[in-house]
């Protein structure tokens, strides 16, 4: 079995962290112990750098952070982020030439409590963020990442997708990472988790709901978006996304078709067949070519038995009852 990765390990803990965690309801899956904590089930080494993150970042007003249940998108939400950001600082005679080229979207936009925090209380943030604005993502509920933020006015994006789609991406994810056979076995246990509430940054309607409720006090600094919406509407959710991050195409833009060139440049077909996402590595030694699999809405009816469906789709209709929100 391949070791895991840091962030679902429990060797970088800290003596206080340590005493926080015998006070919090704790569980353990197939990878490692879970706490939760402020109503979310962390592994331990990730509980230990979401602390560091809370404690010790220092956000900038023009920060950005972009946010998602795990599988639900990220990826194509960092990649577009980074090329409306980067068409828009440039002057050169093609405004596509950037880092997503060269680098995976995980590489160039970091998690905080995957990424930055992780080995460290206190990391180099010169090397996160040395333009302005700078990029940063997270799978945090919002009431806990925003303990990090300290009331800075930074924006925060959040990208929501069928949790369906995404427990099915997840359980790809999972055994590609692990060398594992696809099995249903697992997606099984993965569901039963799931339904549950207890699993790797679940419970989902929390999660969801944190961030909707987010968007609804507060809509200039919190942006919920659908991914099935991004999907069927691209043109339309992109020139949403740059209006929002403060970055609008301008009509000259939009008449020089450079809202579809990000939209290509951005494409799950291009973004794959890029040399650096065909072979390369994320630092925690995870190929990057993981992140990139079918990105279709509704794959999950190749997978789940309809007692499955209901089952989600009855839990999900329960705890989002009255808030609004429809998934």
């Amino acid at each position: 079995m391949a070791e895991l990765p840091m962030n679902l390990r429990d060797d970088n803990i800290s003596e206080e962290t340590k005493t926080l965690i015998s006070s919090l309801p704790r569980e353990r899956d197939s990878q490692g112990k879970l706490c939760k904590y402020q109503g979310c089930w962390y592994y331990y080494n990730t509980l230990q750098a979401l602390i560091n993150f809370q404690t010790n970042f220092q956000p900038r007003d023009s920060d950005i952070v972009l946010a998602s249940f795990p599988k639900s998108g990220t990826t194509w939400l960092k990649a577009l982020a980074i090329a409306i950001l980067e068409r828009s600082k440039q002057n050169s005679d093609d405004p596509l030439t950037h880092p997503l080229l060269s680098d995976n979207p995980h590489g160039i936009v970091p998690f905080f409590e995957i990424d930055m925090y992780l080995k460290t209380a206190t990391p180099d943030l010169t090397k996160f963020s040395t333009s302005s604005p700078s990029l940063f993502s997270t799978h945090m509920p919002l009431h806990t990442m925003k303990e990090g933020l300290k009331d800075s006015p930074c924006k925060v994006v959040y990208l929501c997708r069928d949790v369906k789609d995404a427990l099915i991406s997840r359980w790809y994810f999972r055994c590609k990472y692990q060398n594992k056979q696809v099995a249903g076995s697992i997606l099984e246990s993965m569901f039963e988790s799931f339904c549950s509430g207890v699993s790797f940054y679940d419970p989902f309607w929390d999660h969801a709901l944190s961030y909707w409720s987010g968007s609804l006090e507060n809509p200039k600094q919190v942006l919920f978006m659908r991914y099935e919406e991004m999907k069927t509407e691209p043109y339309v959710q992109v020139k949403r996304l740059a209006e929002f991050l403060g970055y609008p195409f301008t009509k000259e833009e939009e008449e020089s078709g450079l809202v579809n060139k990000v939209l290509e440049l951005c494409s799950l077909r291009n973004l794959s067949g890029l040399e650096v996402n065909k072979t390369g590595k994320t630092w925690m030694n995870v190929d990057n070519n993981s992140y990139f699999r079918k990105g279709e809405v509704g794959d999950w009816k190749n997978y789940l038995t309809p007692e499955m469906e209901t089952k989600i789709d009855m839990i999900i209709e329960e705890k989002l009852q009255g808030s609004g929100l429809r998934l």
